[in-house]
């Protein structure tokens, strides 16, 4: 019996290395010629997280990293021809790690806030974490802000496009049913960065997926963003109790600081002796957008006088929160900036706050194998002065 083991030749050796290399290479070549580069961005639950920036043919960049889903960075132009970063954000993945703030994450299972961290669905009753007290806030102690994602590029008609994947397993925070979720950001070459969720689940469950980027268009850690303009298409509110948990009721807008079915400063009246401004110490409310529920359709206009810098919000969602950045606190953000209060706004798409307790609002029930599909887009454009 002939023991001797069998050995590729040096050569051999050498080239399966140089086609392993070549492959990486080209790989990496293609990412970067479709307009997508990824780098090492550190480790979070011991695994490796990636930085990867998407860019368009006018010089538009988008930075988003696997953890969390969140968007670092968003570069665009000015009436200048200047690109300014125009979100919130940190320069190294610790910060990230230690952050409550939610700069630009992704988040779920439900964005926003449920009363008391509990619901009932299909007669039995669950119990979710209690992160802000006495609620559940974006998901729980360990939301989908918190956890790696699986990344891959994806080819895209309209621009550049970075998949996002994750299974939420049955019972995390709290949730049932193991709901397998998706979500791609596309950064086009209309100067859009469109943002698709998707979910499916093996057991009924509740979602409410929405993006938590505070923005600045005169460019993040310049100042408040009082001064920018805002034109929100809804007629009417959803007013809260001392614990920002909806009543129930579609408050008219008309006569109240809310309304800003005109463009309106955001700071003009958030100020103002209003009961509603004062438990959320500025805007921290929903508003009910006009149109269809399913369907695209245009939800905010942003203009930021100083740089004509025009931000449209679109979405299929039923509602949006605006949110005026009332507890941002002297935070280290990127490039040494601080952010100080109302620094930063959102617009949150989204379904309701407390939905699963309130049965008049649009229902939030992902059924079994049912589903979910929300989009949301954020275009961009400049105003000449």
């Amino acid at each position: 019996m002939n023991s001797k083991k069998k050995r590729f030749p040096l050569f051999t050796l050498c080239a399966v290395i140089m086609l392993i290399g070549l492959i990486n290479g080209e790989g990496k070549m293609r990412l970067e010629k479709a307009g997508l580069k990824k780098e090492s961005f550190g480790k979070a639950d011991g695994k490796d997280v990636d930085l990867y920036t998407l860019t368009n043919a006018h010089g538009m960049e988008a930075r988003i990293t696997n953890y969390g889903g969140t968007l670092v960075s968003l570069k665009v132009l000015d009436r200048n021809g200047k690109f300014d970063d125009v979100v919130l954000g940190y320069d190294k993945l610790d910060d990230y790690l230690q952050s409550k703030s939610f700069l630009g994450a992704l988040i779920g299972r439900y964005g926003n806030r449920i009363a008391k961290g509990r619901f009932t669905l299909n007669g039995v009753e669950y119990k979710l974490a209690v992160n802000n007290d006495p609620n559940h806030l974006h998901g729980g102690l360990k939301g989908f802000d918190k956890v790696v994602w699986t990344a891959k590029a994806l080819p895209a008609r309209e621009g550049t496009a970075l998949e996002l994947t994750y299974l939420s397993r049955d019972g995390e925070e709290g949730y049932p049913g193991n709901l397998s979720v998706t979500v791609v950001y596309t950064l086009t070459d209309k100067d859009e960065l469109k943002i698709d969720y998707s979910a499916t689940t093996d057991k009924d469950t509740v979602v409410n997926l929405t993006n938590h980027s505070y923005f600045n268009l005169a460019g993040q850690g310049s100042g408040n963003i009082l001064n920018h303009q805002l034109m929100i298409a809804a007629s009417r509110f959803t007013p809260v109790d001392a614990g920002l948990i909806p009543t129930g009721e579609l408050a008219s807008v008309k006569g109240t600081p809310f309304d800003f079915t005109r463009m309106t400063s955001i700071g003009e009246r958030i100020d103002q002796d209003d009961p509603q401004l004062k438990i959320g110490k500025g805007y921290d409310h929903n508003f009910v957008l006009e149109g269809q529920m399913g369907q695209l359709r245009q939800a905010v206009k942003v203009l930021e006088p100083t740089t004509g810098r025009v931000m449209e919000v679109w979405t299929t969602e039923p509602g949006v929160q605006l949110y005026s950045g009332n507890y941002l606190d002297g935070l280290n953000g990127k490039g040494g900036k601080i952010y100080n209060q109302r620094f930063g706004f959102c617009l949150e798409t989204q379904h309701f706050p407390d939905s699963p307790n309130k049965p008049t609002f649009p229902s939030t029930v992902l059924k079994k194998r049912a589903r979910y599909h929300t989009t949301t887009v954020y275009k961009f454009a400049v105003e000449k002065a």
